[in-house]
């Protein structure tokens, strides 16, 4: 596997970068802490809308300009927050990254904030947070959140509630941008990078016209669960229901997110995992069924999620009830956690195919102040936890999870009604 390299640019910015020769591309990502979770109170959405912006001219470029020289060179350019840190990511031609990489850096220190720009942006945020208001999945999943998280810092989208985020203006914005990468950040570029040291020169020079003051980010605790009611009901009337049964974990990189990680594996990766074959191709109960635990520096959710019919949530509800306690009480069997682990190490193969991915990747457990070696190591590890190991994590961390529920009033009734059979075996 080819090494990291790593310096410290004037001003104190971290630079990672991996030399991969041949592919004629570069990958870079600017990964600032402080996503979404660090949206002011009343400001839900600041952040987002802060991201959306820097896209929008940055130095001396207005929004047609920078759309001009990016889109000109065939490069793509985004940038979005997410609850633990904004990142901006670059992907160009590497003859061009010399004159592209910079602008990294000045979207993240030289923004324009224009405030026409910002309405436009603004708007755009808020349809998205409309659309969703359609989405069945979405209404369980922000119910979720809330029943798991409150009114903390995990407790809300990244784009915001609609509310806070019309009342936002250019100087509620500017205190946040004043304290961008003071928690941490770093650079990380993966790809064909020019071996005569004028990307280098390029970024810093862009560092000296904007000062960064920042470090490595050390490991940071994130934010914590705030478990609320045990059961939500979202009606809605359509021809299916969405359940969704989660609990709050444990942050990327402690000791018991591992086993959950190969819990997650052995339930919801692929069509031979636990759920689906029990619940879609055994007893046809669900459209669609997986685990969703992302990496987070606080407490991970870590979440089942199930599409049926309305005339079936009752029994969907019971089968996912009983899994869960099965879950609780019973250790995977030798041969299940063998499979466990080899969809594991899959998933990492997939996981770094391209340099985006493998830029993306090493941001992500660098900004948790994980070490260049995390990700080998996990995998290291992983061969040596046992099914009791497994066991043990669960029922620390899974025994009271949130069940959120969105669909037809009559099916949520006779879902909630099981619920109600069910929960105190999992809330005691």
């Amino acid at each position: 596997m080819t090494s990291w390299l790593q310096h410290t640019l004037p001003g104190g910015l971290v630079l990672v970068q991996q030399h991969r020769p041949g592919v004629g591309l570069v990958a870079a990502r600017l990964w600032l802490r402080g996503g979404s979770s660090r949206d002011p109170q009343g400001g839900r959405g600041a952040m987002q809308l802060l991201a959306g912006l820097m896209t929008r001219g940055c130095g001396q470029l207005d929004a047609e300009q920078l759309a001009d020289l990016v889109e000109g060179r065939g490069a793509a350019l985004r940038s979005e927050a997410h609850e633990d840190a904004l990142v901006i990511s670059l992907k160009c031609a590497t003859e061009d990254a010399p004159d592209l990489l910079p602008l990294l850096l000045a979207m993240a220190r030289q923004p324009s904030l224009e405030a026409d720009q910002l309405e436009l942006e603004r708007q755009l945020n808020l349809q998205s947070l409309q659309r969703q208001q359609e989405d069945p999945f979405q209404l369980a999943h922000d119910q979720l959140r809330h029943q798991l998280y409150g009114d903390g810092p995990y407790g809300h989208d990244p784009l915001g509630v609609e509310a806070e985020l019309e009342a936002l203006d250019v100087g509620t914005l500017h205190p946040l941008l004043q304290q961008l990468g003071d928690e941490g950040a770093l650079l990380v570029i993966c790809g064909d990078i020019p071996g005569d040291g004028s990307l280098m020169a390029a970024l810093v020079d862009q560092l000296v016209q904007t000062p960064w003051t920042t470090a490595l980010p050390q490991r940071h605790a994130g934010a914590p669960g705030l478990p609320g009611p045990s059961l939500a009901l979202h009606p809605q009337d359509t021809e299916q229901v969405v359940l969704l049964l989660g609990s709050a974990t444990v942050p990327l990189g402690d000791p018991d997110a591992l086993p959950l990680r190969l819990l997650q594996a052995h339930l919801g990766m692929g069509m031979s995992s636990r759920l689906f074959v029990l619940l879609r191709e055994e007893r046809g109960l669900a459209y669609d069924v997986g685990v969703h635990m992302p990496a987070r520096c606080g407490a991970t959710p870590f979440v089942w999620h199930l599409s049926t019919s309305a005339e079936r949530a009752m029994e969907a509800t019971r089968c996912l009830l009983e899994e869960w306690e099965r879950l609780l009480e019973e250790p995977l069997e030798t041969d299940a956690l063998t499979m466990a682990k080899a969809k594991f190490r899959g998933q990492d193969a997939m996981g770094r195919q391209t340099c985006g991915q493998i830029a993306d990747r090493q941001a992500l457990v660098l900004g948790h102040g994980l070490g260049e070696d995390y990700v080998a190591r996990t995998l290291e590890l992983a061969e040596t936890v046992t099914p009791e190991q497994l066991l043990a994590a669960a029922r620390r961390h899974l025994p009271r999870p949130r069940l959120s529920l969105c669909g037809p009033q009559d099916a949520l009734a006779q879902a909630a009604a099981i619920w109600e059979k069910r929960a105190p075996a999992l809330q005691s």
